[in-house]
C-alpha cells in the first residue's frame, strides 16, 4: 500500500539505500529484521542479505548496489570479532560509507574500542530499532552528517581513553581464587542417581505441551517493549500496544499449534562425573574408571568481600577425591524446525510483521521447551517427583539445580558446545547444527548442562586475568590466540598487546 501510494504521488525515490546482514557464523536476525521494517517504513531501501553473511559478500553488494550505509548485526560473542574483520576489509578496500553496528552482544564501548579504529568512516552503535531512523537520517543529511559524525567520534575517543585507563578492580590470582572456591560440604551428601543413563531423545514434542511454559517477558523485549509480563499490559504508555501485540502473538501461536507449522525436538543425557580442579570429568561407567569426556570451566577472579566465594561450575560436582559418584546432565532442544519456511511464507505475502512474529514465537517455544525438558529431567533424577511448583515458580527458577549454557555468563566459552554436541550426538538427534562460530541453527535452539546439587547456582564469570587464560589453554590444549578469541569479552587485558 505504501509503495503504491509513493508511485501515485510521484515520490517513489528512496531517501537512501542500506545493506544489512547478520555476520558470518551468526544466525539471529529478529532485531535486524525489525530495524529493516522500521527503515523501510521511513522510505529507505533496505537490502537484507540474511544471516551468516561473509565479509566479501557484504562488500560486494555494498559496492555493486552503491549503498549509502552498511548495517551489521550479531547476537553471539564471536560475532564481535567478525564485525572488526568486516570493518577492516571496508578500510582495506577504500569504502567511504558509514557503518552501523547492532545486536544483543554489541555495545557502544566495544564499537568504540575495537571496531571504529579499524575503519576511518563513521562507525555508529545503534542500541535499538527506535533509534535507527534518527541515526540513518543524520548520516544521510548533508547538513547534519559532519556534526553528527564529529560528536560520535569525540564520544568514542572518550570511551577509548577510559578503556586505556587503570582497571577499576584488581583481580585475584587464579591460585587465590581457587582457594576461595565454593565451600560445599560433601560429607554425608548422596548424589541423586538418574533413572536412566546415556542419551534419550524426544523426536516430536507436542507444541501444545510447551505453550504453558512460555515466558512472555522476553517476547516483549524482542519487540523493544520494555516491561515485565503481565504488568506490561497495564502500563500507561506501552500497555495498549503490548496487549495488541500479545493478542496477535497468541492468534498466530494457536495457528502454529493447530497446523504443526513448527517441530520441537530434544535430546538429553546423564553421565557419571567428578570434578578435578576446575574440570568436570565424565565417565563411561558407574565405577568411574573409563574417562569419556571433559568439560572445562572458568572461575571468577574478581575481588569479593571476605567470606564470599569465587565460583566455577566445577564446584557443584563432587570432587574425585571424595569417592562420590556424581552425575552431570546435558541437553539440546529446538522449536525452530520449520520456522524459516513459515517466515518465508509470510514474506512472500509481504507480511513482514508475521514473518518476524513467527521467529519470535519459535524462540519462545524453544525456551519453553528447555523449561519443559528440565522438568522431565528433574523427575528422571528423582528429586523432581514431589515438586509442587507452578509455571510461575518454574520461570523464576524455584527448583533444585541449574542448566547453564555454553556462551553465557557462567560458561562463556562457546567451544564447549563441541563436547556437548558430541556426547549427545545432537545434530543427528535434533537436526540442530553448529555454525563455525558455534551458533545453533535453527536459531530457536538451546543447549546446556544440568547440575543437581542443591547449592548450585547461576553466576557470571566476569573478567579473568592472563594467568587463568594460560591455565585454561594448557588444560584444553588449544592455541592461546584461539582461547583469547573465544573469551575476548572476559579478558582483563588487551590481547593485542599481550
Amino acid at each position: 500500500y505504501m509503495e503504491a501510494e509513493k508511485q501515485a504521488s510521484g515520490n517513489a525515490r528512496a531517501q537512501g539505500r542500506i545493506v544489512m546482514a547478520t555476520v558470518k557464523g551468526d544466525v539471529h536476525d529478529i532485531g535486524k529484521n525489525i530495524v529493516g521494517v522500521v527503515l523501510g517504513c521511513n522510505n529507505y531501501e533496505v537490502i537484507d542479505l540474511g544471516v551468516m553473511v561473509p565479509a566479501e559478500r557484504i562488500l560486494e553488494v555494498a559496492r555493486t548496489k552503491r549503498v549509502d550505509l552498511i548495517g551489521l548485526s550479531g547476537l553471539i560473542t564471536p560475532s564481535l570479532d567478525e564485525m572488526v574483520h568486516v570493518a577492516s576489509e571496508l578500510e582495506r578496500e577504500g569504502f567511504h560509507v558509514p557503518l552501523l553496528i547492532g545486536g544483543a552482544t554489541t555495545s557502544r564501548a566495544h564499537t568504540a574500542v575495537k571496531i571504529a579504529p579499524a575503519y576511518a568512516q563513521p562507525v555508529v552503535h545503534v542500541a535499538d530499532a527506535s533509534r535507527a531512523v534518527g541515526v540513518v537520517a543524520s548520516l544521510k543529511s548533508a547538513e547534519q552528517r559532519s556534526a553528527f559524525a564529529d560528536a560520535n567520534r569525540r564520544e568514542q575517543e572518550r570511551t577509548r581513553e577510559q578503556h586505556r585507563g587503570p582497571r577499576v578492580a584488581k583481580l585475584l590470582s587464579i591460585e587465590e581464587a581457587r582457594r576461595r572456591k565454593a565451600a560445599i560440604d560433601w560429607r554425608g551428601y548422596k548424589p541423586p542417581v538418574p533413572s536412566f543413563s546415556g542419551v534419550r531423545k524426544w523426536e516430536c514434542i507436542p507444541l501444545g505441551d510447551l505453550v504453558p511454559y512460555i515466558d512472555w517477558t522476553p517476547f516483549f523485549h524482542a519487540w523493544e517493549l520494555k516491561g515485565i509480563y503481565p504488568r506490561i499490559l497495564k502500563d500507561a504508555i506501552v500497555g495498549p500496544r503490548a496487549k495488541e501485540l500479545l493478542d496477535d502473538a497468541k492468534n498466530l501461536l494457536a495457528e502454529i499449534v493447530a497446523d504443526k507449522s513448527l517441530t520441537a525436538r530434544a535430546v538429553a543425557g546423564f553421565w557419571p562425573a567428578n570434578s578435578v580442579g576446575d574440570d568436570i570429568e565424565l565417565y563411561a561407567d558407574d565405577a568411574l574408571t573409563r574417562p569419556l569426556a571433559t568439560f572445562y570451566t572458568l572461575r571468577q577472579q574478581m575481588q569479593k568481600p571476605e567470606g564470599e566465594f569465587e565460583y566455577a561450575l566445577a564446584d557443584f560436582i563432587a570432587p574425585k577425591e571424595t569417592g562420590l559418584a556424581d552425575y552431570l546432565g546435558a541437553f539440546a532442544v529446538t522449536a525452530g524446525i520449520g520456522a524459516a519456511e513459515l517466515a518465508a511464507r509470510f514474506e512472500k505475502q509481504h507480511d513482514d510483521y508475521n514473518a518476524i512474529m513467527a521467529k519470535a514465537l519459535a524462540d519462545r517455544l524453544a525456551e519453553a521447551g528447555a523449561e519443559w525438558l528440565h522438568k522431565q529431567i528433574r523427575v528422571a533424577w528423582g528429586f523432581g517427583c514431589d515438586e509442587q511448583l507452578s509455571v510461575s515458580d518454574l520461570l523464576h527458577e524455584r527448583y533444585r539445580g541449574i542448566r547453564p549454557a555454553p556462551g553465557y555468563p557462567a560458561s562463556p566459552d562457546h567451544t564447549e558446545k563441541t563436547t556437548l554436541f558430541t556426547l549427545l550426538d545432537a545434530t543427528r538427534a535434533t537436526s540442530i547444527e553448529l555454525t563455525e562460530n558455534f551458533a545453533m541453527l535453527p536459531a530457536a535452539s538451546i543447549c546446556g548442562l544440568y547440575f543437581s546439587h542443591p547449592d548450585s547456582r547461576y553466576f557470571a564469570v566476569g573478567k579473568i586475568d592472563r594467568d587463568q587464560v594460560l591455565d585454561y589453554q594448557r588444560r584444553k590444549g588449544l592455541e592461546l590466540r584461539a582461547i583469547e578469541r573465544w573469551l575476548g569479552p572476559n579478558l582483563n587485558y588487551n590481547r593485542d598487546n599481550s
